[in-house]
């Protein structure tokens, strides 16, 4: 059986290096199942008038600590505030920047590296996603065919500008996944998401915020991913 290939969109103030490095546990995890391909976020590089990251406790169970080739490069795939250049997931915003760029990004993965069976994505890039599908289901993006997406630590958008992604509920095919003790996405807002998928698979997890990836959690996404293969 061959693998399914999953795109994997990174979180803010990552890159697809990075994230592909934090999710060494999750590519062992379902390696037999899923291969997993890394996209970088067009905005950012480097930016100074980014504030300094502020990275959690390292957790454990997947080296989410800043390794080599950490987030020096941080990125993002939209912002929040448009003239500081800046994002947080709270910040109510009229508008954003940059979204449509960050489209064109994935329209070419998809072209280039594509047919992808499905998607991931993490925080920033989990609320990417779930923009990402409603523009598949719109029939605004031809070129999008993703028949599943795996959101981690998802959440609405808070720009004003976003709310006609969430005008219907989402036929695709979703698993929800996000952590009880997430002081960055704290998991309510995780929960704001899921009226916006038909019907919603959820993975809870006591930790923070991280991509879970223990043998506990193993079950959950074969049986989620088992459907598409």
């Amino acid at each position: 059986m061959a693998p399914l290939r999953v795109l994997c969109v990174h979180g803010y103030r990552q890159n697809g290096g990075s994230f592909r490095e934090k999710t060494g546990a999750l590519r062992k995890l379902l390696k037999k199942q899923v291969e997993l391909v890394y996209l970088s976020a067009p905005h950012g590089h480097n930016d100074h008038s980014l504030p300094p990251i502020i990275s959690e406790a390292p957790e454990k169970e997947d080296g989410s600590a800043p390794g080599p080739g950490g987030d020096e490069d941080s990125r993002g795939w939209w912002f929040s505030d448009v003239q500081a250049r800046s994002f947080s997931a709270q910040q109510q915003c009229e508008e954003s920047l940059g979204l449509d760029e960050s489209v064109a990004v994935v329209r070419e993965a998809v072209q280039v590296q594509g047919p992808f069976d499905g998607i991931l994505g993490f925080s920033q890039g989990a609320a990417f996603v779930a923009i990402l599908c409603s523009l598949q289901e719109q029939k605004l993006e031809p070129e999008f065919s993703f028949r599943f997406a795996v959101l981690v630590a998802g959440f609405r958008s808070a720009c004003l500008e976003h709310l006609k992604f969430y005008s219907a509920p989402l036929r695709i095919p979703s698993l929800h996944v996000f952590g009880l003790e997430d002081r960055v996405i704290p998991d309510d807002m995780s929960r704001e998401l899921l009226p916006s998928f038909l019907e919603p698979r959820v993975l809870t997890h006591p930790g923070g915020h991280f991509v879970p990836a223990a043998s506990a959690h193993r079950p959950t996404y074969q049986d989620f991913l088992k459907s598409f293969q």
